[in-house]
């Protein structure tokens, strides 16, 4: 691919960030994460309080990538099976089964998006995994591929009861966890509250234009921009010490308030972690519009592609809603930039 036709991406890319910005207020850093989320073909967790505009946010994002989209509910009661088909009684009163949510568009299935993922079941959260590792399912007596699938999935960070967290397998799975969190500007909320544009959220999805992004070319368009970012000698070991760092934190000076650092870690992050924060932060690099990786480029994408692939002693698991981002960010002080 020439270089014009890698900057009319990047420019369909920056168009999808505007119209987001129009549609969501408040959370430029998150959509950006998004953009980045699209172009490296990787899944997508977002968590935030109830009404911060998670939802609205994902949808829009949905209408831009284009091609199938799919949405399902998380709830105690979902079932595998609820996913793959559903039964009923026709109106001739014959039983019929038809496909579900994940076959019902086949491989024009874009956009998967699960709301409230932390709802589902343990056994609904295993189907998943499949479907976003291997991108098929096995039903039928077939193989269904996805080859253009994006998961998306939000995660109610404020109400517990019935609900189950998502196993580190899982997780692992998702190339970044994006916090939602509007910024506490007066300006920010008082349009939210009092700008009637902001109440109709339909319309307000209507307004980014539908499959902006060719969905079906986004898959062969993210090598290329992998091949064209170069990563350097020195910010290839940058991205070694803080995976070390991940695992052994003391041996780099890492302290954290009321932590026993020799007691925090079970595990860092592993091959597969490292190499999708070096995704991430090619296309970070390629949206900047620059072919050379950096420190960075690297930073920007950590704690979002790195915290949730960590795993803390129980003790202190218990914290993670805190102690994660502290994490993160200490290792990043830490870590000589090269």
């Amino acid at each position: 691919m020439s270089e014009v036709a890698l900057q009319q991406w990047r420019n369909h890319a920056l168009a999808l960030e505007q119209a987001l910005n129009h549609v969501v207020l408040g959370l430029k850093p998150a959509v950006r994460l998004l953009i980045i989320s699209i172009f490296s073909r990787g899944h997508v967790l977002l968590e935030g309080n109830v009404g911060v505009g998670k939802t609205t946010l994902l949808r829009a994002a949905a209408r831009g990538i284009g091609g199938g989209y799919q949405r399902v509910e998380g709830t105690i009661d979902l079932m595998p099976q609820d996913l793959i088909y559903h039964t009923y009684i026709s109106s001739e009163g014959k039983p019929k089964v038809d496909p579900g949510p994940l076959l019902m568009q086949g491989e024009n299935l874009s956009v998967f998006f699960f709301n409230e993922i932390n709802r589902a079941r343990p056994q609904v959260h295993s189907l998943l995994l499949r479907v976003m590792a291997e991108r098929s399912v096995s039903a039928f007596n077939r193989e269904y591929q996805f080859p253009n699938l994006q998961v998306f999935a939000d995660r109610n960070a404020v109400e517990k009861e019935e609900t189950f967290e998502l196993p580190g397998a899982a997780r692992d799975r998702f190339l970044m966890e994006i916090e939602i969190a509007p910024e506490n500007d007066t300006d920010i909320h008082k349009a939210l509250t009092f700008d009637s544009r902001f109440h109709d959220t339909d319309q307000l999805i209507e307004s980014v234009t539908e499959n902006s992004l060719n969905f079906s070319e986004l898959s062969a368009l993210a090598p290329i921009i992998q091949n064209a970012v170069v990563a350097g000698s020195s910010v290839q070991d940058f991205v070694e010490h803080l995976r070390r760092a991940t695992h052994r934190p003391q041996d780099y000076g890492i302290h954290l308030p009321d932590v026993e650092m020799d007691e925090l870690m079970i595990a860092g992050i592993g091959p597969r972690g490292s190499s999708m924060l070096v995704r991430a932060a090619k296309v970070s690099a390629w949206l900047n519009g620059r072919a050379h990786l950096t420190p960075e480029d690297i930073a920007s994408v950590f704690h979002e592609v790195v915290a949730h692939r960590v795993f803390f002693r129980p003790i202190y698991e218990l914290q993670r809603t805190w102690l994660a981002r502290a994490y993160t960010q200490a290792i990043l002080n830490n870590v000589p930039t090269p």
